[in-house]
């Protein structure tokens, strides 16, 4: 009788709390599948990056997690989709440096705030990008290049998948002091493959989006944006060695929550990736894309974040790209 009696009082006091509005008690995070949004097709740097982490983050977390890519209007769909998602842990960007830093160079109005509408979790990888051109162009150097567009200014088109991509090719185009027609892609993988069926001229785009082609012989590229030569393209110089000694461009991707996602989730999320890319498999992943961990927390990644706005902002300013 006692035991009826104190099982109907515990029952009477939860029934209190719960219309009292008191929190009740949660399941340990992550308890249901993650869904990692990507701004890129596949194919695309961002989307290789996605992908792996998925498989390490299902590894760790013992839970589905799921790459969806929602591509277009410049990263807008996919930023915006994870700003206005729930802060619960479950909705995360897997970012490029355009929707949460390029951007803000670019445009006067975003549908989102870069900053207040999305938490830093953290920084994954960097890497440089490619000056390249289809494998039957004639121009064999970045000097032939420059020296077709002297020649003819205005005659030759360039595709950009992002605005990354496009204040990157307009700052180098600034520095040689010469013009080409700007063509938008919805990624860096369609431009490509519009290059190597010569619909465009050239294009910069990240080196892991431009390899496939490269290695199959469709596509050549002539020089990388970063500060040193790579591994799996050796004969390519870098843009300082072609003459523009100013010139240092590379992607990032880095991980972002929705605003207002509790301290506790960002901590896990954050020192999961961290553990992750710490060890030889990640680097050796790293490598085979041509790209170099470079992890960070949530502070650092804020830090980072806004530096690069600025640094792209100033390029942006350099290579005459006015704000739409």
């Amino acid at each position: 009788m006692r035991f009826a009696v104190r099982a109907k009082a515990a029952l009477a006091l939860a029934a209190l709390f719960t219309a009292a509005g008191l929190p009740a008690a949660q399941a340990a995070y992550p308890d249901k599948p993650i869904h990692l949004i990507v701004s890129f097709p596949p194919g695309s740097g961002t989307d290789t990056t996605a992908r792996y982490a998925a498989k390490k983050l299902e590894e760790k977390f013992k839970t589905t997690v799921v790459v969806e890519n929602r591509t277009g209007a410049n990263s807008f769909i996919a930023a915006k989709y994870v700003a206005s998602a729930a802060p619960d842990g479950y909705t995360i960007l897997l970012a490029s440096n355009s929707p949460v830093a390029t951007n803000v160079a670019m445009f006067n109005s975003l549908p989102y705030d870069p900053v207040k509408d999305l938490d830093p979790v953290a920084r994954l990888a960097r890497g440089a990008m490619a000056l390249a051109v289809s494998a039957g162009s004639s121009y064999k150097t970045v000097g032939e290049l420059v020296q077709q567009m002297r020649a003819q200014p205005g005659k030759l088109n360039y595709g950009a998948g992002s605005a990354s991509y496009q204040i990157a090719t307009e700052l180098f185009l600034n520095m040689a002091g010469v013009k080409a027609n700007h063509v938008p892609y919805k990624g860096a993988a369609p431009a490509i493959t519009d290059l190597a069926g010569n619909q465009v001229d050239f294009v910069i785009a990240d080196y892991g989006a431009v390899q496939p082609l490269a290695q199959g012989g469709k596509v050549r590229v002539l020089a990388v944006t970063g500060d040193k030569r790579l591994a799996s393209e050796p004969k390519a110089p870098t843009l300082h060695e072609s003459g523009y000694p100013d010139y240092f461009m590379v992607n990032w991707t880095a991980a972002f929550a929705p605003a207002k996602t509790p301290k506790d989730v960002i901590k896990t999320l954050a020192d999961a990736p961290l553990e992750i890319y710490a060890t030889p498999e990640s680097a050796k992943f790293v490598a085979q894309t041509n790209w170099e961990v470079y992890t960070g927390g949530p502070e650092v990644l804020r830090k980072f974040q806004l530096d690069e706005i600025e640094r792209w902002s100033k390029a942006a300013q350099r290579a005459g790209v006015p704000k739409e």
